[in-house]
């Protein structure tokens, strides 16, 4: 697809509604307003495509950079890439996309997210933060001891973050929190001594979650899935011999016809 389409159909799809409530959540005016769920069937229709990628992101359009970040080919894009794409960005949920569509598929996450979480500039410290949370969730052979530490950083540094960094300290908190018992300690003392995280949303109705309640809550709800798996495999484990014997039955009948 080429640019020109490709923001023809955009345009086509947004409407004053969405563009009324995503303005509220700080889109700005460059935008149509399109449903994230137009933006993901057209990028799933696209597929990959570094070129159409640049030309989208260089409108500066909200809802193309949104596409932008489904489609792009990390691969193709080096650091200052990267960079320069989040240094465009001030927008809390364009800097979410960018971060799980581009920045988090490309290797190299742990310096970058390093790198990006030291920055003043808010958005950027935002998607650093971001970036601790897929690590906490997806990378298996990071030691307990770094993320230890992370708690450590988040602990003395969230109450003098920026407003959206404080929001994305919270959440990697809360990732930590579940990656095993150990870490869930730390993390929910941590949270303890932290206090209630405020973070202004504007004149939306998002809000930042209580991080032990969230905890507790995802705990909870983890455990009460895999009770239900093993039930269900328990009970296929016992309707196995029966059905089995159930099919030879069968069988033997259609046979003797």
């Amino acid at each position: 697809m080429d640019l020109k389409t490709a923001l023809g159909e955009l345009e086509a799809a947004g409407t004053e509604q969405n563009r009324n409530i995503y303005r509220r959540h700080g889109a700005g005016e460059n935008q149509y307003g399109v449903s994230f769920k137009v933006l993901r069937a057209l990028a799933k229709r696209i597929g990959h495509d570094q070129v159409l990628a640049r030309g989208l992101w260089s409108t500066g359009n909200t809802d193309a950079r949104i596409l932008a970040c489904s489609v792009s080919e990390p691969d193709r894009m080096d650091e200052e890439d990267l960079d320069a794409w989040l240094a465009d960005i001030s927008y809390y949920l364009l800097v979410d996309e960018f971060v799980a569509g581009t920045a988090s598929q490309k290797p190299g996450i742990r310096p970058r997210m390093e790198r990006w979480a030291r920055s003043a500039r808010d958005w950027t410290a935002q998607a650093g933060w971001d970036l601790a949370a897929i690590l906490a969730a997806q990378d298996p052979d990071l030691s307990d001891r770094f993320f230890s530490d992370l708690l450590v950083k988040i602990e003395r540094e969230i109450g003098q973050a920026g407003n959206r960094t404080r929001h994305a300290m919270n959440g990697a908190l809360i990732a930590i929190a579940l990656r095993n018992e150990e870490l869930r300690e730390a993390a929910v003392a941590a949270a303890a001594r932290i206090g209630p995280v405020i973070v202004d949303h504007g004149e939306t109705g998002c809000v930042t979650p209580a991080a032990i309640p969230y905890i507790d809550k995802t705990i909870a709800y983890r455990q009460a899935q895999a009770e239900k798996k093993a039930a269900k495999s328990t009970a296929a484990g016992k309707a196995g011999p029966k059905a089995a014997r159930a099919k030879t039955k069968a069988r033997t009948a259609a046979a003797t016809r």
